[in-house]
C-alpha cells in the first residue's frame, strides 16, 4: 500500500498493491497499521457506508459542520470523478479542491480528512461506492454546498446537467456556507 500526497497536503490517494494471476486478484484495502503510518496521524473508523447510483448522478458536497467526518472512500463496482473541498478557514488551501478519478479497475481510495466537504459524480453505467467515516452521521449538522459554485470553479467531467437530489440542487454558496473555524 502506498499513498499520494495531493495538492491539498491532508488529501491522499492510497494505492494498494495488488496481487493478480489469470484466477483473479487479492488485495488488501485496509490495514490500519498501515494506513496510519501513510497519512501520519491515528485515525479510528466508526461507520461504513455503501451505495449504488447510476451514472450523470451527482452526491454532495457534503460535510457536517459539527461531529465533522474523516472519509476513506473507494469505488466497488464501475467509476466516479470523486471531489474533495477544503473548508478550514485557517487553512492555506480554503476554498480549494482536488478530484481523481476512483473506480473499481484501479482500486484506488481517496483519505479525505475531517474539514472537507465531499462529493462525487458516476461516470459510468452505475456506481458503487463505499466509504468509511470517523465520525457518525449526524443530520442535524449535515451541510450541502452548490455543487457547481462558481467560486469553486470545480471542472467536474460531465457533459450537461447532474442528477440531484432535492438537497443536493438546493446546497449553499461556497460564500454562504458554513465553514470550519479551526
Amino acid at each position: 500500500m502506498k499513498a499520494v500526497q495531493l495538492t491539498i497536503p491532508d488529501v491522499y490517494v492510497i494505492e494498494p498493491q495488488v496481487f493478480g494471476d489469470e484466477r483473479g486478484f487479492f488485495f488488501e484495502s485496509y490495514n490500519q497499521r498501515q494506513f496510519e503510518a501513510l497519512i501520519q496521524r491515528s485515525v479510528k473508523f466508526v461507520q461504513s457506508n455503501h451505495s449504488r447510483s447510476l451514472k450523470h448522478v451527482l452526491r454532495g458536497l457534503h460535510y457536517q459542520i459539527r461531529q465533522p467526518q474523516g472519509k476513506l472512500v473507494r469505488v466497488v463496482v464501475g467509476e466516479v470523478f470523486d471531489v474533495a473541498v477544503d473548508l478550514r478557514r485557517n487553512s492555506p488551501t480554503f476554498g480549494q479542491w482536488v478530484g481523481e478519478i476512483l473506480s473499481a479497475d484501479n482500486k484506488r481510495q481517496l483519505w479525505i480528512p475531517e474539514g472537507f466537504a465531499h462529493g462525487f459524480v458516476v461516470l459510468s453505467d452505475y456506481a458503487e461506492f463505499l466509504y468509511q467515516t470517523t465520525d457518525y452521521w449526524a443530520p442535524d449538522y449535515e451541510r450541502c454546498m452548490l455543487w457547481n459554485d462558481p467560486k469553486l470553479q470545480i471542472d467536474w467531467p460531465i457533459a450537461g446537467e447532474p442528477l440531484l437530489s432535492a438537497k443536493d440542487a438546493q446546497g449553499k454558496a461556497f460564500d454562504q456556507a458554513e465553514v470550519y473555524q479551526d
